[in-house]
């Protein structure tokens, strides 16, 4: 029975591949197919995610504040497709329009990757109030609006304890001008309230877990699906059953980045990883070998689809990384005109780094980077628009996907592929 109905999604999808047009819609998701939504609104990192048996998962959901000096100038990218709505506004807006009709409108899980604004927000004057409780931006606006089963973020207690008046008053904090401590109480009170009224679960990334985040609906049908936790708050898996290591002591703190909940999708022979904004260079422009880039690169191993580390700053995607992961598919999720740095695109798009071809796609790309770097950045596929990765039952193949970013139908603009997962 199982391979008669896995056998029907097979002819299903190939149908479906014949009807993908440019300038039209994006066929629904269908069972047997994994859809990864990169989400562009200018304002940070958000990935929807439809699993094979339509489990749903966000990774991240940035807004950066309307009011920064940063996010209004030329340096940024502008918020899309338009400001009608906030930018978690048009992430809801997104998945609504994406998700699998079938059961109740809900994300079964929610990961946030680390505590800076662009993924997970950021307080400013102009956030509206929910029932008096919290404001809504970033994660707590979407799941306002749309309710989450489980939110799995990296907690508090290490390497220092993020809830302790001590800690708070350190310099570091005191003078952070993107209030990543009034964002987090706020955070705060809004698990505190939909945990109480709509039974939100809200746990920390389990390091070397592979049934944290899992199917929820149909898991025996497709049982070469996993999701493997490789890291959280620098702690590193090894690779064998949940054993791990941390790079940090308690008490010292490397900032936000480096501890960023990692995790590795895998979809039969289909492989595709995400990092949050771990690096791995060191302050003098070289590979740093105890970074977090250079722990996780054997873990990892190669995949065919990774996104940008740190949305492709300088000092990430080092030499030992890339050319371990070597991806055919690499995905810049983008709002700043620092991304790419020049030389963390000329190590992606090295072919001595790791031979053979590889495409790289950006949800922007501002006008700075291009009189930066010039021509050499016309070897992206795309440099606007949502990026969408669609695998195939038993991930054998896989299409990207493009779609406008500046209308509210979000129809497609490019097909690339298929991509023969390796």
């Amino acid at each position: 029975m199982i391979k008669m109905v896995l056998l029907s999604f097979v002819f299903c999808v190939l149908a479906d591949l014949g009807a993908q047009k440019i300038g039209g819609q994006l066929s629904p998701w269908m069972p047997g197919l994994m859809d990864i939504h990169h989400i562009s609104t200018g304002r940070g990192n958000s990935a929807f995610c439809i699993l094979p048996d339509g489990t749903t998962l966000l990774i991240d959901a940035g807004d950066m504040s309307e009011t920064h000096p940063r996010t209004t100038s030329s340096r940024n990218a502008s918020l899309v497709p338009n400001s009608k709505k906030t930018a978690p506004g048009w992430i809801v807006d997104y998945i609504d329009q994406f998700r699998p009709r079938e059961g109740k409108r809900q994300l079964d899980y929610s990961l946030i990757t680390h505590y800076h604004d662009d993924h997970f927000g950021e307080m400013d004057s102009l956030r509206e109030s929910y029932k008096g409780k919290y404001v809504l931006t970033g994660i707590t606006a979407v799941g306002s609006y749309i309710p989450i089963g489980k939110l799995i973020d990296r907690g508090h207690s290490f390497p220092i304890n993020l809830k302790s008046k001590s800690v708070q008053n350190q310099e570091v904090f005191l003078k952070d001008a993107f209030h990543m401590l009034a964002t987090l109480r706020n955070y705060w009170a809004f698990i505190q309230y939909q945990c109480k009224k709509n039974g939100l679960q809200q746990e920390s990334l389990q390091v070397g877990s592979t049934t944290q985040i899992k199917l929820d609906h149909q898991p025996g049908i497709y049982s070469d699906f996993s999701i493997f936790n490789v890291a959280s708050n620098g702690i590193v898996w090894t690779g064998n059953n949940e054993d791990s290591y941390s790079i940090f002591k308690y008490g010292e703190y490397p900032g936000e980045n480096p501890l960023s909940n990692c995790i590795k999708i895998r979809y039969g022979l289909f492989d595709y990883f995400t990092g949050g904004d771990i690096g791995g260079i060191d302050a003098f422009g070289e590979t740093d070998t105890n970074s977090m880039e250079s722990h996780l690169a054997p873990v990892v191993g190669a995949v065919d689809v990774a996104t940008l580390n740190h949305h492709g700053n300088r000092d990430s995607q080092n030499l030992f990384y890339v050319r371990i992961l070597r991806p055919r598919v690499w995905i810049q999720q983008n709002w700043s005109a620092d991304h790419p740095g020049e030389e963390v695109f000329r190590r992606i798009s090295s072919t001595k780094l790791y031979p053979g071809e590889r495409d790289i796609f950006s949800t922007v790309m501002l006008d700075g980077a291009k009189e930066v770097i010039g021509e050499k950045l016309d070897q992206y596929k795309s440099q606007h628009g949502h990026i969408v990765i669609r695998v195939h039952p038993r991930g054998e193949r896989y299409e990207v996907i493009i779609l406008n970013d500046k209308t509210t139908t979000r129809e497609i603009v490019s097909i690339h592929g298929p991509y023969h997962a390796r």
